[in-house]
């Protein structure tokens, strides 16, 4: 109580909760004007947008590491904190290739002023991979780098027995991929509810566009997110709305792979800007999932698809 009557007056600052692409890009509200607190310095973010809206980034650029020590030896996770395993010599060229891939993917827009600003997982194989993908930009192409620990691996535990990590994960395929938890570890829903305050922190960031000065804006940007498969997994479950049941049928990522979000004509995010329909089946979506996607290459943010299954009606339609 003493520490609460100790406490300076704040003042409300009109916050209100809102969804990822549903708002993400438009104009937020006017907030006060008055800032006895200080705050606006403390939280920049908070500071009222004038004049028109932000450039939204082109792409969303997700990209698993290259390959570990652990993914050809899982002796390595008895003896090595699963945080600082290395990429083998492998995962340096995976890595060092996927630089290059985004780089032409970038250098096919013919523009100009493009740059990438990317958001990294703290463990060493990750870092790893983001210093092999820079090989591929210039300096001046690169806008920042966050690390980002809500980006890191699930949680298995500790040190983990070889053995007893592969009952576990027997035990999770009947149990159910998303909901088992590993003991002292966490489960793909603990992940999500990670997942779901780093996505509001990237919106609130392309909000305000935190990638570029006010005088050097533009549309051009790219944001590359280097994580890990299942993180990256629940990023894009999370961000479209997609079922556990959805989740559970999608493929990992191979080492070194990525997938595009991009911008469509509406300014939305959609997969199948840059992906094939049979690039997309093959990594687990369905064609219900896919129709959603071609109403994501058009739409525009604010937007809702009524037709999607958690969205309207259509959730009901094999009820008797």
């Amino acid at each position: 109580m003493a520490l609460a009557a100790a406490m300076p007056h704040l003042p409300a600052l009109g916050l209100r909760a809102r969804c990822c692409e549903d708002t993400l890009g438009r104009p937020r509200p006017q907030r006060l004007a008055s800032d006895s607190a200080g705050l606006l310095n403390l939280f920049p973010e908070k500071i009222p947008i004038v004049g028109p809206p932000v450039p939204r980034p082109r792409r969303i650029i997700l990209v698993r590491h290259g390959q570990s020590e652990g993914n050809v030896d899982e002796s390595m996770y008895t003896r090595v904190p699963d945080p600082r395993i290395s990429l083998t010599a492998k995962g340096w060229e995976d890595a060092e290739a996927c630089g290059r891939r985004i780089h032409e993917l970038i250098l096919s827009d013919s523009a100009d002023d493009w740059k990438v600003y990317f958001y990294v997982s703290p463990y060493k194989r990750t870092l790893e991979t983001l210093r092999g993908i820079g090989k591929a930009f210039e300096h001046e192409r690169i806008a920042g780098v966050r690390e980002e620990p809500r980006l890191r691996e699930q949680d298995f535990g500790n040190f983990q027995d070889r053995e007893k990590m592969r009952a576990e994960k027997a035990i999770r395929l009947r149990y159910g991929r998303f909901f088992y938890r590993f003991p002292n570890g966490e489960s793909a829903a603990d992940v999500y509810d990670r997942i779901t305050g780093f996505r509001e922190t990237l919106r609130a960031d392309i909000d305000i566009g935190r990638f570029q000065p006010p005088s050097e804006r533009t549309p051009n940007m790219n944001l590359v997110i280097v994580s890990h498969g299942l993180t990256l997994r629940v990023f894009l479950m999370r961000w479209y709305k997609w079922t556990v049941e959805q989740f559970e049928g999608l493929s990992n990522l191979g080492n070194g792979g990525m997938m595009v979000m991009q911008t469509g004509s509406g300014g939305r995010y959609s997969l199948l800007v840059h992906h094939s329909h049979e690039e997309l089946l093959e990594f687990g979506l369905t064609e219900a999932m896919l129709v959603d996607q071609e109403w994501q290459k058009i739409a525009r943010p604010g937007e809702l698809n009524y037709d999607w299954l958690t969205s309207g009606p259509s959730f009901f339609t094999d009820s008797s």
